[in-house]
């Protein structure tokens, strides 16, 4: 089972309520804490966000990031804060105004993890070996 760690900066500008809810529209098992300007969760599951990259038609950009972000047991990525408060997903760079979410999932089999989350395409459909 994965873990799937969950940070977010809460910047004075923004409601604390919102940013739990953009990381909640994308990881809704997620057990959120927010304080010191910081939201923070954990979630067992990437099945919501694996439907809503196939919603998305975005499994070659998402296994592209996954990938790229893997070290050892873990990947790492970061979500544009406000298309996930919209109820989607769109990866994102550091230099984001709000800052991003930022996300990190650890497996001991993360490759089969990535595998089974954003399996590779062709032609737009999805191969499973």
């Amino acid at each position: 089972m994965p873990s799937v760690r969950i940070v977010s900066r809460v910047n004075p500008s923004e409601d604390p309520e919102k940013v739990s809810t953009a990381i909640l529209n994308v990881f809704p098992d997620a057990v959120i804490e927010t304080e010191g300007g910081y939201a923070r969760g954990e979630s067992r599951s990437l099945d919501n966000f694996g439907l809503m990259i196939r919603r998305q038609k975005m499994l070659d950009t998402t296994r592209a990031v996954l990938l790229r972000g893997m070290s050892g047991d873990r990947t790492r990525f970061l979500l544009n804060k406000q298309v996930a408060f919209a109820g989607k997903i769109s990866f994102c760079d550091r230099g984001q105004v709000l800052g991003p979410i930022e996300v990190t999932v650890t497996d001991e089999g993360i490759e089969a993890l990535i595998d089974r989350t954003a399996p590779g395409t062709v032609d737009g459909v999805e191969v499973r070996d």
